[in-house]
């Protein structure tokens, strides 16, 4: 595992170093071109620091899904340069506290930059892993993230940490990427290639499993956006990369992965 957390931490404190240095921006991860733009009305990007949005790699928004209220207290699963904890803390409000969870070093320096140009004191980013989240138990309502649980090579301790640090009828609100149909080795391995974020995904029934198996209610999984096979032949060419496939593979890949809305309750 750690191999695999040492490799995330390069290629993300590498998109964080190029926002800051103004020669970059983050890469589409798990969602159409267009980016930020697609995922969040302007009402959520209204007063964000510029490079919150450049530094933002999610799959859909889950501050939608949240529905955070005044006064509440938010953590964000895998904060990058921000952009959630951003939002967040617009409806938790002066009364409400957001926390913003990262192992990225470069990704924490970017995020503490957007915060104070953002003016809010309601926010902390804290360092550590989404496995072994550094909060007290029952100290959140609402634990949010987007596109990172996948990432994890041991999704049923995110789960299970993101439970423990839920107060009694707080709720989980996360983005995702999940399997919607059973996809042989080898093509999976290549699509990771291409979009970058989709290795780890899960099918609903196995996501809605884990979430029942650390003590999760109301579980709702729903899909935002499937991944066609013009999709991510377009993503592969954007990033300069060769999608070279059968007909039948392409067959398999299409629609075989998306992004998609979790929410549960404790």
């Amino acid at each position: 595992m750690n191999n695999m957390k040492d490799e995330i931490k390069k290629y993300y404190g590498g998109i964080a170093s190029s926002v800051t240095t103004g020669t970059g921006e983050a890469p589409s991860c798990c969602c159409k071109p267009q980016k930020s733009q697609i995922l969040y009305d302007d009402e959520y990007l209204d007063d964000l620091p510029e490079k919150a949005l450049k530094a933002s790699i999610g799959c859909a928004n889950p501050i939608f899904l949240a529905n955070i209220q005044p006064g509440e207290t938010v953590l964000d699963l895998g904060s990058g340069g921000g952009i959630d904890v951003l939002i967040s803390a617009k409806y938790a409000g002066e009364t409400g506290k957001v926390y913003g969870l990262d192992m990225t070093d470069e990704m924490l320096e970017l995020a503490n930059e957007n915060k104070i140009k953002s003016g809010k004191k309601n926010i902390e980013f804290i360092k550590g892993y989404i496995e072994d989240i550094p909060l007290e138990d029952n100290t959140v309502d609402v634990v949010t993230s987007n596109c990172v649980i996948n990432l994890s090579e041991d999704k049923s301790a995110v789960l299970r940490e993101a439970y423990r640090v839920i107060k009694p009828g707080g709720r989980i609100a996360i983005a995702d990427v999940i399997e919607l149909k059973v996809v042989r080795t080898d093509l999976r391995k290549n699509a990771q290639l291409w979009v970058g974020c989709i290795a780890g995904a899960l099918s609903i029934d196995e996501y809605t499993n884990k979430l029942k198996n650390v003590g999760f209610k109301n579980i709702e999984i729903s899909v935002v956006d499937s991944y066609t096979k013009e999709f991510l032949r377009d993503f592969a060419k954007n990033k300069g990369l060769e999608f070279n496939l059968t007909d039948i593979e392409a067959e398999e890949l299409d629609n075989a992965f998306a992004s998609a809305y979790v929410k549960a309750y404790k």
